[in-house]
């Protein structure tokens, strides 16, 4: 997901200065007395791990004033590499310590001080076992659910075993003033964890919404509609997502992000969810009548019906289509006359979502529907094989650099056609892309 320069910069300086801001305090005021240089390399890979993982909060929790205008598949990303980051820091901070001064292996060692070595021993096992499980989580049998759980209770240990030490090291944090800092900064993304896990739940409490209906579609996607429950809704951009749990609380762990594929201008939300995993395996079992808890919305990956007067293309593969028929819809319901052009890639014609409504749409707006089709029927006169460069020239228009192109579907893809329209002078800040790899 694209966006201006500008704004990436300064969001990028928000979370460098968060992520500093405990090496700023120990270092602030009046300098302690300087020890080896190995030694002091250490402490502040210390306090720079300290600071790292308490900016996670903020990449993790979904704070909408935090990451606006950025596409959430981006701040994941970001979250993933700079949680390495941040254990590797942890990690090394030790490490350095006992490689300037073997004193410092004291602090490890029960044996000197059980209450000051348990909690570093635990912390350090904890941010090892937290990386570990997000990056294997699958190979661990986690489901997406307890590995949710268990990521949360292992950051917020880390974190605040990690601010228990460094207020506890009087050399950068004797005085109070630097502890009180040190507490509030760090306190405020412990803050931003229990905000997300236990307040947010509480307020969506007071906005429940009622499954009206669970349909199965000719591809074996499940479409969940929800209608608002003593409430006005949900007010959304066409192309984002919201994250829903099924049940009597919104406390439950299964919450899952999904792309909203109903006009912005219709009450009710529809979510297309394909079903490749427990969860979403199980959505045709649902009842009407369930009750449901929404949060959002969220994305940056919007179209607005008529943004753009020359019009707008859209590239979509299998349940990609999903956010691309909120914006369609949409634009049918604003009375849009833009030209409209939309490739849209499946394994088969059996597979083709929404396959009759897009033929409906493309005689209510100035819509062309390419079908791509990796094994075609035998009387298929359409296209077929994969979307690369050479059917992009023959299906798009000749002015494609000027318009905004949408483009969602499995990573394959996305990896596939992104060169090929920047190849073909589409200019970054046109080119809007997500990836359907958030669950």
């Amino acid at each position: 997901m694209n966006t201006r320069w500008r704004r990436l910069l300064l969001w990028l300086l928000v979370w460098m200065a968060l992520a500093l801001l405990p090496l700023a305090i120990a270092l602030a005021g009046d300098p302690p007395a300087v020890r080896d240089r190995v030694v002091e390399t250490g402490a502040m890979l210390g306090l720079l791990g300290l600071g790292v993982l308490s900016a996670q909060a903020l990449t993790s929790g979904r704070q909408r004033w935090f990451a606006r205008g950025l596409g959430q598949d981006d701040v994941l990303q970001f979250h993933r590499q700079t949680g390495l980051l941040g254990w590797g820091l942890v990690l090394a901070h030790p490490l350095t310590m006992v490689l300037g001064d073997a004193r410092f292996l004291d602090y490890l060692d029960p044996r000197e001080d059980w209450m000051r070595a348990t909690p570093l021993w635990i912390a350090l096992l904890a941010v090892t076992w937290l990386t570990a499980t997000s990056l294997w989580r699958l190979s661990f049998g986690l489901q997406y659910e307890h590995w949710r759980v268990l990521h949360g209770v292992l950051a917020l240990l880390v974190v605040a075993i990690g601010l228990g030490h460094a207020l506890m090291v009087d050399h950068y944090t004797a005085p109070l003033w630097k502890k009180t800092l040190l507490t509030l900064g760090v306190g405020a993304s412990l803050y931003a964890v229990v905000e997300n896990r236990v307040l947010r739940p509480r307020r969506l409490a007071r906005r429940p919404w009622t499954v009206e209906s669970v349909t199965t579609a000719r591809d074996g996607s499940h479409v969940l509609r929800l209608l608002p429950a003593g409430h006005d809704g949900l007010s959304f951009r066409p192309g984002q997502y919201a994250w829903i749990t099924l049940g009597d609380t919104p406390w439950r762990l299964q919450q899952h992000p999904f792309s909203i594929s109903s006009s912005a201008d219709d009450s009710a939300l529809e979510f297309a969810i394909k079903p490749l995993g427990d969860f979403t395996g199980r959505i045709d079992t649902v009842a009407p009548g369930t009750r449901a808890f929404v949060e959002g919305p969220y994305g940056e990956f919007v179209y607005h019906a008529g943004q753009c007067p020359e019009g707008a293309v859209f590239i979509a593969g299998g349940v990609g289509i999903t956010p691309i028929m909120s914006m369609l819809r949409t634009a049918r319901d604003r009375c849009s006359r833009v030209p409209l052009w939309l490739v849209y890639g499946n394994p088969g014609w059996d597979d083709v979502l929404f396959r009759d409504e897009l033929a409906a749409l493309s005689r209510e707006l100035p819509l062309r529907v390419v079908h791509v089709l990796d094994n075609p029927p035998d009387d298929w006169d359409g296209e077929s094989g994969h979307i690369d460069g050479a059917l992009l020239d023959r299906c798009l228009p000749g002015n494609l650099a000027s318009l905004p192109v949408y483009l969602c579907g499995p990573d394959a893809m996305a990896n596939a056609v992104e060169p090929e329209l920047v190849a073909r002078g589409v200019p970054s800040d046109r080119l809007y892309s997500e990836r359907f790899n958030l669950v």
